[in-house]
């Protein structure tokens, strides 16, 4: 019976795990043309960074996704830095980092 309960709370309890660079890369995704180019902030890129936002609530998460951003914006090539830190903000979404490849992502 001891057995029963402990996996009724195991697999009733949530998981908690950091996103991932994966989630983050598919929540960026439409705005790749925006971070290179600027012109119109297409909607479905604000969608994606809202959602990313909404998702990282805990300290983890959020460090999460400051490593994913960082890594991708030194490895997205053609990506104006300038344009990229401005994005949440257009977004109406504040994040206490800016982004940039040299962003410590751990303060």
């Amino acid at each position: 019976m001891k057995l029963v309960i402990w996996l009724l709370l195991v697999v009733a309890m949530p998981l908690s795990h950091a996103l991932t660079c994966g989630q983050v890369a598919t929540g960026i995704k439409p705005c790749i043309n925006y971070l290179k180019t600027g012109g119109a902030l297409p909607p479905q890129c604000c969608d994606g960074i809202r959602s990313l936002n909404n998702e990282a609530k805990t300290t983890v998460d959020r460090k999460a996704v400051c490593n994913c951003l960082k890594s991708a914006a030194k490895s997205i090539t053609g990506i104006n830095l300038n344009i990229a830190a401005g994005l949440p903000g257009k977004c109406g979404v504040s994040v206490p980092y800016k982004i940039s490849p040299s962003t410590n992502c751990n303060k």
